[in-house]
């Protein structure tokens, strides 16, 4: 974009990342104070609440993103193809001042909503407080238009999503979920990972502890301090919003969302599902956006 220039982003997409390349940015969380960007930052929008990219904070709204990714003025008139530049590029000059690399999550995952519950609505991290070299990275593979392409850049984004995250829960202004923060745990880490990466085991806490080489009560104690949930129960939840996302995935049975999370059958995963969220798998299947 060559100045000046305004974006009102109204897409309602639950997660968005912002970078920019070359010059500068200004971001605006709804409701927020206005914050600076430059090459080799990066923003988090939180969604659904509309945010603003802007040249300056006295710059009116010039084009409105919708939906789908639909491009208007203010006024409604379409813009996609007035600004097309090229491949996945899009902007007022094919060599504005400020470029951005953006990326737009249409759908979070009930495991993935753990962590994003604890991000602001708009969380920022300036070029002087990180470095990464995966903004580069995905600058130099976004232009590019070759076959496999878009899976190179959803795993790209992905990296870049992560570290993000990891560069912002390690500061100390941050609010790292209790189980994220219990990681770092010579006891409680060990458990959580191991609960974490395989559900379907049949795990007790003296399996956990055996395998940690502590007491059961030892583990049942530190776990309840640090994670706030006992061993078991914080399974049962994870278990429970692993199945939720899995049972969104095309072509999928209860009964192998059953066995990957470690429930004998799909009536017991149904009544745990059911107890706990208060609809059984195929309501949530259901009432959930394709």
């Amino acid at each position: 974009m060559d100045p000046p220039w305004c974006l009102r982003v109204e897409d309602r997409a639950p997660l968005t990342l912002v970078a920019p390349m070359r010059g500068e940015a200004l971001a605006v969380a709804a409701g927020g104070d206005a914050v600076q960007l430059g090459p080799g930052g990066v923003a988090i929008m939180r969604g659904p609440e509309p945010y603003t990219m802007a040249d300056s904070p006295t710059t009116p709204v010039q084009a409105v993103i919708h939906p789908g990714q639909r491009c208007t003025t203010p006024g409604g008139e379409p813009l996609r193809q007035a600004m097309d530049q090229g491949v996945r590029t899009w902007g007022n000059s094919p060599d504005g001042t400020t470029m951005m690399l953006i990326g737009t999550y249409a759908m979070v995952g009930e495991i993935s909503q753990r962590l994003l519950e604890a991000l602001p609505a708009m969380l920022v991290l300036r070029e002087d407080a990180w470095e990464t070299p995966l903004i580069a990275l995905l600058g130099a593979e976004i232009v590019r238009d070759e076959p496999g392409q878009e899976v190179i850049l959803d795993r790209l984004l992905d990296l870049l999503l992560i570290a993000v995250l990891r560069a912002w829960f390690a500061r100390p202004e941050a609010e790292a979920p209790t189980w994220y923060r219990a990681l770092s745990d010579p006891v409680v880490g060990p458990a959580v990972r191991m609960l974490h990466n395989n559900p379907e085991h049949p795990w007790t806490v003296a399996t956990l502890a055996t395998k940690i080489g502590v007491s059961r009560a030892a583990l049942a104690r530190r776990f309840h301090e640090l994670v706030g949930d006992p061993p078991m129960t914080y399974l049962t939840n994870w278990r429970l919003d692993l199945a939720a996302d899995l049972l969104l995935e095309e072509d999928t049975t209860v009964g192998a969302v059953a066995r990957q999370v470690g429930y004998g059958s799909p009536f017991a995963l149904s009544t745990a599902f059911k107890r706990v969220r208060g609809i059984s798998p195929q309501q949530h299947r259901a009432a959930s956006p394709t």
